[in-house]
């Protein structure tokens, strides 16, 4: 009976996740969605900016409509045949909310997630190629050359307060992914808004172009340029460099790390105490290598370093010659067989004193 309840619990399981993972909904019909061109005010079309050059303007509000079409997480997300093919990319027109294939499309209907690295980083989340520079209003695609996760809101229709207008943004912007922190100019209606990610930013530009918050305006949504408060362009150094040291990290066997720091410390002289315990509750470099090594029982253990040193002839100190034989046991622990440099310990006795055979070939024989 127990069996038979662990099955069904099982089962029941299983339903559930497939539930969670339910095809993606077909956000409009073909033909729903009416496509506007914009009236020509000039005789070149400058397809850079998606204007006509010599007549309108790009902030102009009389030019701007808004979005027919908005998505929605909770209730458009889905599976895709992108989640079949292995295509890390999400749907341009998902992310504005006009995408007709819903579970057909070849592109990902969901969020794009932090923890996947897209197959290119010239690329944004939706495939499309970035530039070496930003454009001159600062929309389009974005630059390969920065890491940005801010947004510039403009165009916001303040009814209240800074914090109430910073609550409203949040709440609408919130919906793309993870926000670090939120910046309202009071009385100027702009806000910055920046995430954690730089792909959830990508997302949410897409997504709230021309879009309204509370009061029926049209939002005007871009990159913000870089901030040039000293503070925030050392936090931001900081952070990078921290990624870096963390990826870096991660990849490399921490025991090659221990042992070159070893090195590092016995080329400069500074000597490296076995028995101290580092901050974060581990054993000290020396320790974990000894722990890692396969057990031998015919190896002599590691040699302790003896109050009194005796002082050597030889070019290296006792302190040097006592970590190479250190690291040549342990090479012989981890099969790497005999060091390539034996030092020797102490220098031969000198020749006895006294009268002998003369030296070969001298004018004494």
């Amino acid at each position: 009976m127990s069996a038979t309840e662990a099955e069904t619990q099982v089962a029941t399981a299983a339903t559930k996740k497939v539930k969670k993972l339910k095809p993606a909904r077909k956000q409009v019909k073909p033909g729903d969605v009416e496509k506007k061109e914009a009236p020509q005010t000039g005789k070149e079309y400058n397809i850079w900016y998606n204007k006509w050059a010599g007549g309108d303007r790009e902030d102009s509000y009389s030019n701007k409509t808004k979005s027919q079409t908005r998505c929605n997480i909770k209730r458009d997300a889905g599976m895709t045949r992108a989640n079949t093919t292995g295509n890390k990319y999400c749907c341009l027109f998902f992310a504005r909310g006009c995408c007709p294939y819903g579970w057909e499309c070849e592109y990902l209907h969901t969020l794009p997630d932090v923890n996947t690295a897209l197959p290119d980083t010239s690329k944004d989340c939706f495939a499309r190629d970035k530039f070496a520079d930003y454009r001159d209003d600062m929309g389009g695609v974005g630059s390969f050359q920065r890491q940005n996760r801010t947004l510039y809101i403009g165009r916001i229709k303040e009814t209240g307060t800074g914090p109430e207008t910073e609550e409203v943004v949040r709440r609408h912007f919130k919906e793309w992914g993870k926000i670090e922190k939120i910046r309202v100019l009071q009385y100027r209606s702009v806000a910055f808004v920046t995430y954690e990610h730089e792909l959830h930013a990508q997302f949410a530009k897409e997504s709230m172009a021309c879009q309204s918050l509370d009061n029926d305006e049209i939002l005007n949504v871009r990159w913000a340029t870089e901030d040039p408060n000293p503070t925030s362009k050392v936090a931001e150094k900081r952070r990078l460099e921290d990624m870096g040291r963390e990826v870096i990290q991660s990849k490399m066997d921490p025991r090659i790390v221990d042992a070159v720091r070893a090195v590092r410390a016995l080329e400069d002289g500074v000597e490296l105490e076995d028995e101290e315990i580092e901050e974060d509750g581990r054993e000290t470099k020396r320790q974990r290598m000894i722990e890692d090594a396969p057990e031998s029982p015919q190896e002599p253990s590691p040699p302790t370093q003896s109050p009194q040193p005796q002082p050597t002839s030889g070019i290296l100190s006792a302190d040097a010659l006592e970590g190479l034989k250190y690291f040549a046991e342990i090479r012989k622990k981890n099969g790497l067989g005999p060091a390539s440099l034996q030092p020797k310990a102490m220098a031969g006795p000198p020749p006895p004193a006294g009268l002998g055979l003369g030296d070969y070939d001298s004018d004494d024989e």
